[in-house]
């Protein structure tokens, strides 16, 4: 069983929304920091955003900072993004990570969800 699933990425054209979903099982989901990541073609993964497990205090990327929002729902075990005002730069797969009580290690990564922005 994988323990977070990814969904909600697709073809949306530059100023449009997105939201990803990040369900997860088989976890104690509110014991864990979850984040989320990008990878676009030919770049390294890079930190998008991050809710922490205790507070929900968020944090983002400067690049995405005014324009995506992160979310945790912890009755439903999902973590969300959700993404405005998007840029064909925002181009990525798209993948979420939860880290027990906000370690520096994630425990577990998903398998990612494409995203594309068209200009």
């Amino acid at each position: 069983q994988v323990p977070l699933v990814e969904s909600g990425g697709g073809l949306v054209q530059a100023g449009g929304s997105l939201r990803l979903s990040c369900a997860a099982s088989g976890l104690t989901f509110s014991s864990y920091t979850m984040a989320w990541y990008r990878q676009a073609p030919g770049k390294e993964r890079e930190f998008v955003a991050l809710i922490t497990w205790i507070s929900g205090t968020t944090y983002y990327a400067d690049s995405v900072k005014g324009r995506f929002t992160i979310s945790r729902d912890n009755a439903k075990n999902t973590v969300y993004l959700q993404m405005n005002s998007l840029k064909p730069e925002d181009t990525a797969v798209y993948y979420c990570a939860a880290s027990l009580r906000g370690t520096s290690d994630y425990n577990y990564w998903g398998q990612g969800t494409q995203v594309t922005v068209s200009s």
